[in-house]
This record gives C-alpha cells, sequence and structure tokens, in this order.
C-alpha cells in the first residue's frame, strides 16, 4: 500500500495564565512520493494516508502540554487522544475525522482548541482492465489496478492460466504482472484474474475477470 503524507499549516495564538505562545499546528503527508502543503483545514484524500501532525511552539515550555483530540465528525467524544507535541497517525477508514489540539498548562487544559483540523478520506473503489499489451513500448506493459482506485486498504491479486494453475500474485496496489511465468514471456492469450481487496468504507472486493495479452497491440495504431 503506498503511504500518502499530508502538510497542513495553520497560525494560531494561545494564552494561559500569564504566560503567551504562538504556535503553527503542522500537518504533512506525501502523494506519489511529492510532499504537499495546504493551509486549508480541510482535506480530501485517500487511505491509508499516513499524517505527521506538529504543535510547532515558537518556544520552549516545560509547563506547557499539548492534547492532540482525534474523533470522528458525527460523534462528540474523541476516540484518541494523544499527548506529544508532534504526533503520527495514519488514517484507514472513509468519512472526516475532526483532529483538535489543546494545551495544558500546569494541568490544566484550556476549553477551546487551538486548531481544528477536518481529515476527510474518500470512499472505495477499484478496477481491474481486461487486457494489456506488455511489448516493451512503455504503455500499457504491466497489468494492474485501474489508476481510478481509490482507498483501498487491503489487496491481493492472483493470475491464473487457462488451466486454473497460478502464474503471479501481487499485493501492492500501484505493482502489477509484466506477463511474465519463471523469466518467461507468457503467450498471447486469455488469462484469469482473481482479486480480494477491502475498501476503507468497509466495501469488500470480489472480483474475476479474464485477462488478455495482446503484444501485438501498439499505442497509437
Amino acid at each position: 500500500m503506498e503511504k500518502k503524507l499530508v502538510f497542513l499549516i495553520l497560525t494560531a495564538c494561545f494564552s494561559l495564565c500569564n504566560a503567551f505562545a504562538a504556535y503553527n499546528p503542522t500537518a504533512y503527508y506525501t502523494v506519489d512520493g511529492e510532499t504537499m502543503e495546504t493551509t486549508d483545514a480541510i482535506m480530501d484524500a485517500q487511505a491509508p494516508l499516513e499524517v505527521t501532525f506538529k504543535a510547532n511552539p515558537d518556544e520552549d515550555n516545560p509547563t506547557v502540554g499539548y492534547e492532540w483530540r482525534f474523533r470522528r465528525s458525527e460523534e462528540q467524544q474523541p476516540f484518541m487522544t494523544r499527548h506529544e507535541e508532534t504526533t503520527v497517525f495514519t488514517f484507514s477508514e472513509s468519512g472526516q475525522t475532526i483532529v483538535e489540539l489543546y494545551i495544558t498548562e500546569n494541568g490544566v487544559t484550556d476549553e477551546v482548541p487551538i486548531a481544528t483540523i477536518t481529515v476527510s478520506i474518500s470512499n472505495s473503489f477499484l478496477d481491474m482492465p481486461n487486457a494489456f499489451s506488455p511489448n516493451g513500448d512503455g504503455v500499457n506493459d504491466i497489468y494492474k489496478a485501474k489508476a481510478s482506485h481509490k482507498s483501498i486498504i487491503e489487496f491481493h491479486a492472483y493470475i491464473f492460466n487457462r488451466w486454473g494453475q497460478k502464474i503471479f500474485e501481487w499485493t501492492d496496489i500501484n505493482s502489477g504482472w509484466d506477463g511474465t511465468w519463471n523469466g518467461k514471456q507468457m503467450k498471447d492469450g486469455t488469462y484469469f484474474v482473481l482479486v480480494k481487496a477491502k475498501g476503507a468504507d468497509g466495501r469488500k472486493y470480489n472480483i474475476k475477470k479474464d485477462v488478455n495479452i495482446l503484444r501485438k497491440y501498439y499505442e497509437g495504431e
């Protein structure tokens, strides 16, 4: 499963008793190997999504503590509370999760969060193609899930020949089959794919379909 890492910057000022400090609550993520940055408090993303949250105080204060409260948008009570200045969480369920940062000083926690970040995870989608052309032209050389897949948190695919013999399997949704078996190219023709997968929304996939190898097909012909 690919991991995704988000960068979100919010600015907040907060005071407790006689202490004044500025905070820049930050979250970061990567998409397809690229680090993203946003100032929006709401982000639509695909699971699994690993997010690093940082309080980023402008000065150190040993009397100050942190509470990151995670709750589903439809719930009032958090399902998890973290007390680190920096915390990491992987979102693997579809829907909205509210992440609020509260500041604590000398054991007293303020009633108002200094930052609220809403993380929105999409519903799942998965489909497999019925053909590919592993001819080395750089187009459609690998048989894999269609690029439109979303929020798939479990994935296992198998390739069988016409006699029901398993010739390949993979578990990384971004990988696939190159049309070989034991280092040898398989003949053009019809094979069979079986995919068992699960989405962030709980949906289970059991895809069965024919797969055609078409080496003589070239893009643009």
